[in-house]
């Protein structure tokens, strides 16, 4: 199935599940101008896994094009559907990807479908490749985009006790000064997010750096903390 044809056969799947009445309010609760069919997330992720199912991507070449063309439509459903064929079609999930993938979330620029790419992509992939992701989230974290670097103070999510501590830390600082809310609210989520595997160091860092944070950033970090009575 070509590129093209995928496109076809999801709008084809997407459409019996729209609800246009839904889809000003689903638009409003995001943000965006941008056209919207009303096809609840539940839905939609139905449609993506079959269409991985029913055209398998073939390689690079046709995965890089078949998100592309996803991409394109003019409704924000499709892009949900191109970051969700981006992360299900792990064989093609490579560090030889990290150009484009930066280039998606540049053009996302908006939270919902960085914050996917983050966490269903980028995250992953430093997991599975540490050695040479690190350096490239090294220099995303000083990227002239806020959005790419919201993502590279993201890329440990879920790591647990995997996390790379340090880096972490040293990343919250190096972009604790920054005044928009999406910076710091990644900071915050990254922290909270390890303080699952590792409250300790967490509390310890909040402890000794805290006056540097943002009060969203730490109120974001502690939730965890709170949780097990180790901050008030």
């Amino acid at each position: 199935m070509t590129p093209a044809a995928r496109v076809t056969w999801a709008r084809a799947a997407l459409i019996p599940h729209a609800r246009p009445a839904k889809a000003p309010e689903m638009a409003a609760y995001l943000k965006t101008d941008e056209p919207m069919l009303g096809v609840a997330a539940a839905d939609r992720r139905v449609v993506g896994k079959a269409l991985l199912k029913a055209a398998p991507l073939a390689d690079a070449v046709d995965y890089r094009a078949t998100i592309e063309a996803l991409w394109a439509e003019p409704e924000r459903e499709f892009r949900y559907l191109a970051v969700q064929l981006a992360h299900g079609a792990k064989a093609h999930v490579t560090v030889a990807h990290l150009p484009f993938y930066r280039e998606l979330v540049v053009r996302a620029a908006w939270w919902d479908l960085v914050d996917e790419l983050a966490a269903h992509v980028i995250s992953p992939l430093r997991r599975r490749d540490r050695a040479r992701v690190t350096p490239v989230m090294d220099a995303w974290l000083k990227d002239d985009c806020l959005w790419v670097r919201r993502v590279a103070v993201l890329s440990q999510l879920k790591h647990k006790a995997e996390t790379d501590a340090a880096w972490l830390f040293a990343a919250c600082l190096d972009r604790a000064h920054e005044p928009d809310f999406f910076i710091r609210k990644a900071i915050g989520w990254a922290l909270r997010d390890y303080s699952w595997a590792a409250p300790e160091p967490v509390q310890a860092f909040l402890a000794r750096h805290g006056d540097a944070l943002s009060g969203l950033s730490r109120r974001e970090a502690g939730k965890r903390l709170r949780a097990l009575g180790r901050v008030g």
